[in-house]
This record gives C-alpha cells, structure tokens and sequence, in this order.
C-alpha cells in the first residue's frame, strides 16, 4: 500500500478525492494491479457503465432510485480514479486512453444530469428543472474549459520569461557553487514556529494533507450535484449552492489570472534585460586581450 500511495497519489488532489476516494481506490489498484489485462481503458469503461446505470436510477426520479443513482455515481468516479492510477503504478497509460477518459467523463455527466434533471421534471412537470439542467451543464463545461485556458496562459507566460532567466540562472549557479567555501556546512532552515496569518496556516494545513485550497472545483461540483443531491433529496437548493460557490471561486481565479497577465509584461521586460545583461558579461568574458 505504502508503494502504491508513492507512485500513485497526487502531491495536492482535491479534498473529496483525498478524503473519499483515494483510500478506497488505492486498495482495488493493489487487488487488480497484477491481472495486466485490467489496462486503464478497460477501467475508463467500467466507470462509465457505472455511471450510466447512476444515469438510469436518476431518470426514474424516485426516492430510493437518486439515493442508488448517487451510490452508483460515487462508484463510477472511484473506478473513474483507478485507471490513473494503475497507468502511473504499471506503466500502461496511453495517448489515446487519456482522450478517452476525458471524452468518456464529459459525456458520462452530460447524460447523468440529462437524467437528474430531466427525471425531475417528468415527476413534477416543473419545468424550474430544466432550466437548473442547463446552467449545470454550463457550469460543468465552463469550469473545464476555463481551467485548460488558464493553464494555457499561464504557461504560455512561464516559458517566455524561463527562456529568458534559464540561461541566467544555469551560469549562476556553478559559479555560486565555486564561490561557496567547501569547509562551511549550510546553516539549518529555522523550525516553524507556526507563526503567519490564518490563511498561511490553513493552506499549509491543507497541503500537508494533500489537499489543494482550490476546495470548490469541478470535482467539487459534480460530486455535490450527483451524490449529494440525490441522497438527501435537496436536488434543487444544493445545485444552486453548489453553482454560487463554483462561480465565486472560479471569479477569484480569473481575478489572479487577470492580475498576473498585468504584471507579466513588466515582469519580461525585466527577464529581457536581465538575459541582455548576461549575453554582454559572457562577451565580455570571451574577448582574447590583444598581445604585442
């Protein structure tokens, strides 16, 4: 189990994969890790047929049918969980089975809230329902999309200024390391006094338990929306709690992104200079004096 939590789990994951589902899929990964035939698109499978029978109990509407269609979606995202791993654990993933875990998880939660939703509606004949679908699957879409652009961007401003500072920072460094007197031990890192502010600490707090402070995801919704509405017959109040909280922390991300994209062209401009400074002292360096 121990190597299996090494070579599987996430340094930060979201907190209703580290508190409800890594502990359960970690022990199915060590049962079915030796049989080689259970590759991870054989798992991205499994989970959707769960998630398609979750699918079926939600279109039936009743009491008892969301409570297993939520059992059965919870199941889905645990084996959903597990083709990642076994691909990290045995090497088994592939180009083509990341496409299709994703392609498989979108439409899997289109059709589930097609059915929720669309399930209400039949029962009730309110048509407050269909509405509440269609915002659900724009959140779910909006959350994912907007989460690989903003990857996107961010990258995209990484590399500029690392192909500026990486050169820089690579003749530092043998030049520090031959500065450093080799008879001195570096000087312990000061202990934690645990001092800061309340938000240091709960985010140091949560990373030590491998949580991510990003606690309102899209993993986050569609968990609340699917399981937790179903179970407790809330459908209606807690996708819109759901929704409120999703849309305030993906406003405060794109507030980041925005602040980072107006610092970035000061921020290469300096990585320029300091690139233009570097290129003139090694020229400088190179240059043979003249003899007479």
């Amino acid at each position: 189990m121990q190597e299996i939590r090494e070579r599987t789990y996430k340094p930060v994951d979201a907190w209703w994969t580290v508190l409800l589902v890594d502990p359960l899929a970690s022990r199915l990964v060590r049962l079915v890790a030796p049989y080689r035939w259970i590759t991870p698109n054989i798992l991205t499978l499994v989970a959707s047929i769960f998630g398609f029978g979750a699918a079926a109990c939600f279109a039936v509407g009743e009491r008892w049918y969301l409570v297993a269609g939520g059992i059965l979606f919870h199941i889905s995202f645990v084996v959903d969980c597990m083709d990642g791993k076994i691909a990290r654990l045995n090497g088994t993933g592939t180009m083509f089975g990341q496409w299709l875990d994703f392609v498989l998880d979108r439409v899997r939660v289109f059709i589930i809230a097609l059915c929720l939703f669309g399930g209400q509606y039949a029962r009730t004949d309110d048509v407050a329902y269909l509405w509440l679908m269609s915002v659900a699957i724009f959140l779910d879409l909006f959350r994912y999309l907007n989460s690989a652009q903003m990857t996107k961007v961010r990258k995209s401003m990484k590399d500029q200024l690392t192909a500026y500072l990486e050169p820089v920072r690579v003749q530092a460094e043998p030049a520090a390391a031959m500065a450093e007197p080799v008879d001195e031990m570096p000087e312990p890192a000061p202990a934690p006094t645990g001092g800061g502010s309340l938000k240091n600490r709960i985010g140091a707090t949560l990373r030590r338990n491998r949580i991510r402070t990003h606690l309102i995801s899209g993993i986050e919704y569609e968990m609340t929306v699917f399981i937790i509405g179903p179970i407790t017959g809330l459908i209606f109040p807690v996708t819109i709690a759901i929704g409120a909280g999703l849309l305030a922390f993906e406003a405060f991300l794109i507030f980041k992104l925005f602040r980072a994209c107006q610092q970035f062209p000061a921020k290469l401009a300096a990585a320029q200079a300091a690139y233009e400074e570097f290129e003139a002292g090694r020229d400088e360096d190179q240059r043979v004096p003249s003899t007479v």
